[in-house]
Formats: C-alpha cells, structure tokens, sequence
C-alpha cells in the first residue's frame, strides 16, 4: 500500500491562528485542493519555539548570511531560541519521509525567497527565514516552495512534479531493491527527465548503465540526487515538443496520414502556445491506449500526477 504523501507547510496556511497578531493566513488552493492528496505535516516556528500567540512582530537584521533574529519593539534578539528550536524540529522532521515543503512567504522564520533583513534601519529582500534555512540546509534535495509563488502556473507545476517524484522514489526505496528495479525505475521515467534536463537524464542513464558494480546506497544516493537536480529544471514549451515528436514516433506504423498531420498540428498549435500540453497529451493518451503500446504505458511522462490537479493547462 502506498504511503500518504507528506508534506511540511506553515501552520497559518492551513488557517492556524499561530501570527504575531493572532491570525492566520488560510490558503483554500492548499487545504481544498492539494490536501486532497498531501498528508500536510504543519508547522509554526515561533509558536513551537516557545512565543504566545499575540506576540511582538519581529524581523531580521545584519548580515543576511547570518541574520539575527529580533522583536522589533523590545529588541530582543531571539536568534539562540529559534535556532535552538530548528534544530530540535529537523531532526524531528527526519522520520516524517517528507516529500515536499510549502513555506510562509516574507516569514523572518519560514520565508524562502528575498525575505526583508534589515541593517542601519534599511530593509533589503535579500534573506532567508532562520527555520526555512535550517530545512533546506538539512535536506538539500527536499522540493520546497513559498505559496505567493504557487500562483505561478510554471512555479506551482515544477513544485508539485517535484513532490510527485520524490514520493516515487521514497515508494521506491521502502522495500528493498537492487541494480534490476533501477533500471525499471530509470526506464518509467525517461520521458520525463527528458523534458526537464535531456543532459541530466543522460548523466543519469550513465549512472545505471556503469552501475551494476557500485555500492549500492552510494548509486542510489548519487541517482536521488541527480533526479532530482533534473526535476527542479522547469520544463519548456521546446524540450515538450521535442518529447511529444519523441513519442510520436512509436506509432510510424500504426497512425494513418490523417491521424500523423492531426497530431502533427497540435504539436504545432502547442509549440505556438495556441494550446497547452494537456491537449496533445489527451491525443497522444489514447493512441497508447488504442494501440496498445505497452512502452509508453509506462510512461511517468504521460500522466505523472493525478488528472483532478487540472496541471499542464497553463504550459
């Protein structure tokens, strides 16, 4: 049975009132949509570091390397506390089998990305949050995101790719595997390493081909991590087209001229982003299902994430 997929957010997201003011931050695309298939794992930095909920507002100041972390009334520097708290909570986090993170944007502790550090009374969105960078340093390879920035079609689709991927290949490795599952695994997922870094699935491809010989938790740790470098590459309309050509030329023999100019023509009203991909891929669906090619059936490519995530409508 496969396991939930887990993945951490932001206690205030899930409607929390965890904030300084005693709000929260309720995301309904979160909670409606991706809580139908995440396990969410929540967490609030300042509440679990032990700050009430109304609290003094705090920001970060100095060296945005370094930042330190300060109530901006009192000036009390609570850096000590709140790193004390992450390191607490990521090895905690460690036995979650984590799949994904979706971070508080412009958080002091959670924002991910140019998050305001202060320095002579002077802001610059140049930082990270104290918890979001104890996450990330602790696990490199772990999608994670801000959920401002899930508003972006191409964000939100290369974010939740991510998670899918990583679920697979925790799935994978649950139970144990040698050389021969790799290649199976590797080979599901050609097509998709291939719209994201052609140049990586071949890094990839050399790996399992020489790997036979290696140790194995040393390949396996050495296949996560590029997988998962190629994964966090954005897909574009160009290497799409280059997959869907790919995939067209397993039918040669099976679709008539009407069928190879119809398929042929969307791939083109797509290139011209006349149509997102979800178009030739419906098409491209059902002559696998039609002719009963057994290759592309196992395709991650073709159906990587579930259907009711409406993805690849906006690429």
């Amino acid at each position: 049975m496969s396991a939930p997929i887990a993945v951490g957010i932001s206690s205030c997201l899930l409607g929390e009132k965890v904030r300084y003011d005693g709000g929260h931050k309720h995301d309904r695309y979160l909670t409606d949509t991706l809580g139908r298939f995440f396990r969410f794992v929540p967490v609030c930095p300042e509440v679990e570091c032990g700050l009430p909920v109304p609290r003094e507002a705090m920001h970060l100041e100095g060296d945005p390397a370094e930042p330190r972390l300060v109530a901006i009334r009192s000036r009390r520097d609570l850096t000590q506390q709140m790193e004390t708290f992450c390191q607490r909570k990521v090895a905690e986090l460690a036995g979650e089998n984590l799949c994904g993170f979706i971070f508080k944007k412009g958080s002091p502790s959670s924002g991910l990305f140019r998050v305001k550090v202060y320095n002579a009374g002077m802001p610059a969105r140049s930082g990270r949050g104290l918890f979001a960078a104890a996450v990330t340093a602790r696990f490199p390879l772990l999608p994670a995101e801000e959920e401002g920035r899930l508003a972006d079609p191409v964000l939100r689709e290369n974010f939740l790719e991510r998670v899918f991927a990583m679920h697979r290949w925790q799935e994978f490795r649950r139970s144990p595997r040698g050389h021969g599952d790799l290649v199976a695994f590797h080979t599901g997922h050609k097509l998709l390493m291939m719209a994201h870094s052609p140049e990586i699935y071949r890094q990839m491809g050399q790996l399992v081909a020489t790997g036979k010989g290696m140790e194995r938790e040393g390949l396996f740790a050495r296949y996560e991590e590029l997988l998962m470098k190629g994964m966090s590459l954005h897909a574009t309309v160009a290497k799409n087209v280059n997959v869907l050509q790919h995939i067209m030329g397993y039918f040669k023999k099976e679709l008539s001229p009407w069928e190879k100019g119809e398929l042929l023509e969307v791939i083109r009203q797509y290139h011209e982003r006349l149509v997102p991909l979800v178009v030739p891929l419906v098409l491209l669906r059902h002559y696998v299902a039609r002719y009963g090619q057994t290759y592309l059936k196992g395709q991650l490519y073709l159906e990587p994430h579930p259907t009711e995530l409406m993805l690849r409508t906006y690429l």
